[in-house]
């Protein structure tokens, strides 16, 4: 029986996560991933100052469709005052849970204290924390690495604080900073803090597979299992561990005609969501990622480089499945 989890007062139907990743995690592609079975869906991350400044390049990425909650909106910021106050300017829109990113590992985040920066600063998250969950009445949230420097594990210091100052849920992703998405998470990390705290822990890193997210659930105690970049150019991964946790079966890989009526939908969501010119520029990447694996597909990542409309990505994509017919 597969069993879900509450954050604060928000009930996660199954522990399937759909985590933050910048450029990927927009309103399309989490729709995808809701309708394959996605618990809780994650948005990307939001700058507070970009709230703040009404910068016209964040305010879309506020934006939740309705069908795809329950939502966590994840903010990025260091600043208290500042984080308590622009949750509380958009407390009012349809996201359930507020996230504040304390894991982002990239310089432009972390050169200005923020993302996983934080970490380094016990005392400054026990304040963010504290005042985020004072001026608001949804659920906040954190998500974490293992630690900012190599020599100081903290994870479980930062859960505990978290916790005494509010938190109502921890991701963790059981990486340093300097490893950003390299080498091995260390799910262990994962058991530590699942052991020193009593709210849900969502565990993050290296599951790309059902058996994957039923091992790190198993091993380490974890309430959610959040897929990132495993999910990427694969919505279907959600359905895939559904039905392994849920019967033990093993549902094959997409075929070909499966997959380009995924990408072609994922289109259409994107033309509609951001126009033609941004949204088949975006799509590149996406149809890079759903067709790694399949017969003759480096040609066609070379190709759909030089794209510009829909019509001419579905020109492509059947151009490609012809020549895969004819060389069977």
């Amino acid at each position: 029986m597969i069993k879900g989890f509450n954050i604060g007062s928000v009930c996660i139907e199954n522990p399937l996560v759909l985590g933050p990743m910048a450029g990927v995690t927009d309103l399309p592609f989490r729709m995808l991933c809701k309708e394959q079975g996605a618990g809780l869906i994650y948005t990307e991350m939001v700058s507070a100052k970009g709230i703040m400044y009404n910068n016209r390049n964040t305010i879309p990425l506020l934006e939740v469709n309705e069908k795809e909650r329950p939502v966590s909106l994840q903010l990025f910021g260091n600043d208290p005052a500042i984080l308590s106050e622009m949750a509380q300017k958009i407390e009012g829109r349809n996201f359930d849970i507020l996230d504040i990113n304390m894991g982002c590992p990239v310089p432009k985040v972390v050169n200005n204290g923020e993302g996983s920066a934080l970490m380094d600063k016990p005392k400054l998250i026990g304040q963010i924390v504290k005042e985020i969950t004072k001026s608001i009445k949804k659920p906040v949230t954190i998500k974490i690495r293992k630690c900012f420097k190599e020599d100081k594990l903290n994870a479980v210091e930062i859960a505990k604080i978290a916790e005494d100052n509010g938190a109502s849920a921890i991701a963790v992703h059981p990486r340093s900073r300097l490893q950003y998405y390299s080498g091995k998470a260390d799910w262990d990390v994962i058991r530590q803090v699942k052991e020193a705290v009593s709210i849900p822990v969502i565990g993050n890193g290296d599951v790309n597979t059902p058996v994957d997210a039923v091992n790190m659930m198993r091993e380490t105690g974890c309430d959610g299992v959040m897929i990132a970049r495993g999910a990427r150019g694969n919505p279907y991964i959600f359905r895939q561990v559904l039905e392994y946790m849920d019967k033990g079966i093993t549902i094959e890989k997409p075929d070909i005609d499966e997959v380009i009526v995924m990408i072609l939908r994922h289109a259409s969501m994107q033309v509609e969501f951001k126009g033609e010119y941004i949204g088949i520029r975006e799509m590149r990447k996406h149809v890079a990622w759903y067709t790694t694996g399949y017969p003759s597909s480096a040609r066609l990542r070379d190709r759909v480089n030089e794209i510009e409309s829909y019509n001419g990505l579905e020109t492509l994509l059947y151009e490609w499945r012809e020549k895969i017919k004819t060389e069977d």
